[in-house]
């Protein structure tokens, strides 16, 4: 496992390759971006790209140590000594840490989200098999790493494709994508951070909101830039939603993510069946994407379809050969 880095301070200074030497803060927020933009194509995990640049164990504690009450110290922020207790807390807390990192998920999440916005809308078809070989490339991955030999991991398993299977058929379609259920998305793809191997994005596409959140914050962007240069624009439609997407995740990685640390720390093999079922179980989705966006199959449409498909497993494989080499 790589070593964490250095305490978040002005002066900390990381060394890269070729003597390169980068801020603390320029660092973790470049990593951030790399976690960012894995997080946002289904399939690929954001905890994976975590475990990679090194900052996996650091961030994983950061969460776990977050503190709600530290708030309270707010009430004595008017003296030097409120102020200086208040800065410590969120030292202690790796707030600074967590910042940079999540700046840089953000930066990256919102600039390829309207990359993934204009794939979904012009070439829905390849898009959707490229998905489809980064979820069923990462399940052949996890698959590996959890042992089905019991009957009772064999049942979690198999409840975990059905689950999946029922979740990405026309259930996932129906569900809504009122303010409740962003809430509840929000809360539960920000777990992927801490579960390598598991991607938000996937997750997002199970509960049937992967679209709509990469259309709202595509048109939330449009609208942020419009009021910046002066132009009319209403930005309450679409910040809601981000809004309210945020506030699920801040509420899961204070809840769901430390009932997932639990769950991997006294179950870790029935969890890990679980959730690499849950992807099989997925696929069913993409695949039905792909045959609603194909109006006529050829061999040259066949053709551009196993490529996308093969490019998103060999990413994955990719990602889990350098996972390997690092001993991870």
């Amino acid at each position: 496992m790589p070593e964490p880095e250095s305490p978040s301070t002005e002066t900390t200074v990381e060394t890269g390759e070729g003597g390169s030497v980068l801020p603390w803060w320029l660092s973790v927020y470049l990593k951030g971006a790399a976690m960012g933009a894995a997080d946002t194509v289904p399939g690929v995990s954001g905890g994976t790209v975590a475990l990679i640049v090194g900052v996996y164990e650091r961030l994983v504690t950061a969460i776990t140590e977050l503190d709600p009450l530290a708030v309270l110290l707010l009430g004595d922020i008017h003296t030097r000594a409120g102020r200086a207790a208040l800065i410590d807390r969120l030292r202690e807390m790796e707030v600074p840490f967590l910042l940079a990192l999540g700046g840089g998920i953000a930066t990256a999440v919102v600039t390829l989200s309207r990359v993934l916005e204009f794939a979904l809308e012009e070439h829905p078809g390849p898009t959707f098999a490229f998905f489809f070989g980064l979820i069923a490339a990462s399940a052949v991955v996890l698959y590996g790493e959890v042992d089905v030999g019991t009957p009772r991991r064999l049942a979690v398993g198999v409840v975990g494709v059905v689950v999946a299977f029922l979740l990405t058929g026309p259930i996932s379609g129906a569900l809504p994508s009122t303010l409740p259920v962003v809430f509840i998305a929000g809360s539960i793809a920000v777990t992927a951070m801490v579960l390598p191997g598991i991607s938000g994005s996937f997750l997002l596409l199970v509960l049937g909101q992967y679209e709509f959140m990469v259309t709202t914050l595509g048109d939330f962007v449009d609208a942020v830039l419009a009021a910046v240069t002066g132009g009319g624009t209403d930005l309450a439609s679409t910040g809601s939603v981000v809004v309210t997407f945020c506030a699920g995740a801040v509420v899961g990685l204070l809840t769901v993510a430390h009932v997932i640390r639990w769950a991997l720390d006294h179950y870790r093999a029935a969890t890990l069946t679980f959730l690499v079922s849950l992807m099989v179980g997925a696929l069913r989705l993409p695949a039905r994407e792909i045959f609603d966006a194909t109006t006529r199959f050829s061999a040259e449409t066949a053709a551009v379809l196993l490529g996308a498909g093969l490019v998103g497993g060999a990413l994955v494989l990719g990602l889990d050969h350098i996972t390997a080499d690092l001993g991870l």
